[in-house]
């Protein structure tokens, strides 16, 4: 087994600084499958900070990924200011009822107070505690749920897309007040010391049309990104799922410095239009290939990945193409790193051919 002559830290300093690396950067993107690894039940991280961090810590100790996450699922805000969250005993949180049932109720919602409301401090202190542990090898981020799609979670989904059409005010409305819920939530992990990604699935053209981004959440995904840039993030890291190549040159313009695909995203295509503007990260497959696949098909999809994205000019970062199953194979995970640590670095058209000659895989 190659092992990494690098931590993360230095592989990205190097790499900003133009220097040799030992690897390109690979971030599984495992989300609660850190429960499975660390041996706690999901729902242990929605009342036990030591338990969310202890999970962050193992699972990068376990990996090396270039990356950690405290993350558990997409309702932190939306519980903070109202919504009522389904929390398994062991498995992911899901929306069970939206903040309020009217937008007549809008002037009811609260701006969150990220040390007092939901679930919320109990994340702060993770953060905290996996900065301090191992903030020095890896970056350490909290995930911040974009303005947009989190208003989809005050309202409910199905009303919200109705309201797209009937209802723009309001549909403003509410993008604001989730906007500024989403920056109360951006001081307070920055506070911990922790860097901030964003999550915006649901402004994918998979759901909603480019002219609906445009005119509803790039306004306020920009106010967000330009406000993170104003705190000092330097690298703002954004993951929008499904289909996102009609508005891929709207976020270089909103000043997106990496930019996540999903698996079913074109990434030949993004590397090739974009990533001479920005960064890209993705897309092996997180279901078909990471959950379900075997060994030899996570090596080849990893591969594979890396053809079609190690040439974008501002850099390429090994993703799944959305967060890991929580049930996926520990060894396939490993596999990915493997994978990226056997073609090392420099990366060659060559070496990867010779590689994906190689049909199995022990």
């Amino acid at each position: 087994m190659i092992s990494d002559t690098m931590t993360p830290a230095q592989r990205a300093r190097a790499k900003s600084n133009g220097e040799p690396i030992d690897r390109l950067p690979c971030n599984p993107n495992i989300g609660n499958g850190i429960a499975r690894i660390a041996g706690y039940k999901i729902s242990e991280f929605n009342s036990n900070s030591d338990a969310l961090a202890d999970a962050v810590i193992k699972s990068y100790k376990m990996f090396g990924m270039d990356g950690t996450r405290v993350f558990t699922d997409l309702f932190l805000i939306a519980e903070a200011m109202g919504a009522k969250v389904n929390k398994p005993e062991d498995n992911t949180a899901d929306l069970e009822e939206p903040a309020i049932d009217d937008i007549s109720k809008i002037d009811d919602l609260k701006v969150i107070d990220p040390y007092k409301d939901g679930r919320i401090p109990i994340h702060l202190r993770a953060m905290k505690k996996v900065k301090d542990e191992i903030g020095d090898e890896v970056s350490v981020t909290a995930s911040v749920v974009g303005p947009f799609t989190n208003a989809f979670f005050l309202i409910g989904i199905e009303k919200m897309t109705k309201m797209l059409l009937k209802d723009p005010e309001s549909v403003h409305k509410l993008c604001e007040i989730s906007l500024k819920s989403c920056m109360k939530l951006t001081d307070a992990a920055l506070e911990q010391g922790v860097g901030v990604t964003i999550s915006e699935p649901l402004s994918s053209c998979t759901v909603i049309s480019p002219k609906h981004f445009r005119n509803y959440s790039a306004p306020y995904l920009k106010r967000l990104i330009d406000y993170m840039k104003s705190k000092g993030v330097g690298n703002i890291v954004l993951h929008i799922c499904g289909k996102t190549d009609p508005i891929w040159d709207d976020l270089v313009d909103m000043g997106v410095n990496v930019l996540s695909i999903d698996d079913i995203a074109d990434l030949k295509l993004c590397a090739d239009r974009v990533g001479d503007k920005m960064a890209v990260a993705g897309n092996v497959d997180p279901s078909a290939i990471m959950y379900a696949g075997t060994k030899e098909q996570v090596r080849k999809a990893t591969l594979k990945s890396i053809k079609e994205g190690y040439m974008a000019k501002k850099g390429f970062i090994i993703m799944s193409g959305c967060s890991l199953p929580v049930e996926v194979p520990i060894e396939n995970i490993q596999t990915m790193m493997d994978t990226v640590r056997e073609v090392g670095w420099p990366v060659t058209d060559e070496k990867l051919e010779k590689l994906m000659a190689i049909t199995k895989y022990e």
